[in-house]
């Protein structure tokens, strides 16, 4: 889904959570990332093919 370079890094890596957010929605506490991730500020996310990932296991980078 990444369309600027260098690309970010795919959902399935630990570096996920570092992708840029192309959609901010700080009001409700998540962000849609160019690599498909939906990150949730409590660190927990939704993955591209519908897989979850627990709450602070992800952290997006200041």
């Amino acid at each position: 889904m990444c369309t600027h370079s260098p690309s970010c890094s795919a959902a399935e890596t630990g570096e996920a959570c570092r992708a840029q957010a192309v959609c901010r929605h700080d009001e409700q506490g998540w962000w849609l990332l160019c690599n498909g991730v939906i990150l949730f500020e409590d660190g927990g996310a939704i993955l591209p093919n519908g897989s979850t990932v627990a709450a602070r296991s992800y952290r997006r980078a200041a």
